[in-house]
């Protein structure tokens, strides 16, 4: 049977959580999330009080959106630091009933601590914990961060913690779009041992979306493939954009307004569609879906746009010339034109 969007690949019975309360020993609890049968259908959905205390550091775009998935999910938010009025606001608006407390309040009454902080501050603020001795033993510490497993949080689970790297693979924004999007996120997850993985992919079934096991040794490469695939996809559009509305200057047609520099013009919608396009046929159809001047090893064509961005901006061309060769080399195109493209980078 094919698993719908928000099913779960596995039954999520008798996983085991911090008994709550304590945060120092370890009962078998029933859990909210669905379970299923072995042919992959839903047989129920398990009712169950509330059962972590959840405390967030801090209250920017993931932590506050994980929260909110962590609360629908009948877990209780209590606390979240924030110190930017921006992460203060998010906190007020999207997690009303928790309260602003400082990070070492917050720590000492969690049961599941969810560190969501920018990848370089994550060590030093599992150093500071460690030091202040504030995360009670049998806590659940998770932290958000793509390119790190669970060694960072080595100092937190000498004293006891579980450590855990659940990493929502997902841009997030800001805006209320962020939360709608994580039930149809995956989840790299990382864990010392099967209890923490049983735990990690419990808890992202419960925000609704899909755990995926990422060894310690391959988060990097993990994090690098996200970002290859997401951030320089940006990078690329971007650059279309630009170019575009270079190409697009001057009167246009009768009614038409003319290209400016705002987002969303007629630039942006000219290439909306083809770049949708290309996405859906590249993760439908890999290589096959490359088409365009590079694929077919049309030289003089590749030349001509070369010729053309350089007069927009030197840096355009070196990003095309850099992505054609990549392009031509996947596609095994052409060696003339292959040729062309190592010599323009020299």
């Amino acid at each position: 049977m094919a698993r719908g969007p928000h099913a779960p690949l596995f039954s999520t019975r008798n996983v085991w959580y911090p008994h709550r309360g304590t945060g120092t020993q370890i009962e078998r609890t029933t859990l909210t999330s669905r379970s299923v049968n072995s042919d992959g259908a839903n047989s129920s959905i398990d009712p169950a009080p509330a059962r972590l205390t959840v405390g967030i550091v801090s209250a920017g775009r993931v932590g506050s959106a994980l929260g909110v998935a962590l609360e629908r999910a009948g877990h209780v938010v209590f606390g979240v630091a924030a110190i930017s009025d921006a992460s203060v606001h998010r906190a007020r608006t999207r997690l009303p009933e928790a309260e602003v407390l400082p990070i070492e309040q917050i720590a000492q009454r969690s049961e599941l601590l969810l560190l969501a902080v920018p990848d370089a501050e994550l060590a030093g603020l599992v150093r500071g914990l460690a030091s202040a001795n504030v995360v009670r033993p049998g806590t659940i510490v998770v932290h958000t961060s793509g390119a790190n497993g669970v060694a960072i949080l080595e100092p937190l689970t000498k004293q006891g913690a579980l450590g855990l790297a659940i990493h929502p693979a997902m841009t997030f924004t800001g805006h209320d779009e962020d939360i709608a999007r994580l039930a149809n996120a995956c989840f790299g997850v990382t864990a010392a041992d099967e209890v923490g993985y049983a735990i990690a992919q419990a808890l992202v079934i419960e925000m609704g979306g899909e755990p995926v096991r990422v060894e310690e040794d391959q988060r990097s490469l993990y994090h690098a493939a996200l970002a290859h695939g997401s951030n320089h996809l940006v990078t690329v559009i971007v650059d279309a954009v630009a170019a575009l509305r270079e190409s697009l200057s001057g009167p246009g047609l009768l009614g038409q307004p003319l290209v400016d520099d705002q987002p969303g013009g007629l630039p942006e919608r000219l290439l909306a569609p083809l770049a949708s396009a290309a996405l859906d046929n590249a993760l439908r159809r890999g290589q096959a879906a490359l088409t365009g001047p590079v694929a077919r090893g049309d030289v003089d064509a590749v030349a001509a746009h070369l010729a053309a961005l350089a007069q927009v901006d030197d840096r355009l061309a070196e990003a095309y010339r850099a992505n054609s060769l990549r392009t031509a080399e996947l596609a095994e195109t052409d060696p003339a034109l292959l040729e062309l493209l190592a010599k323009e980078g020299h």
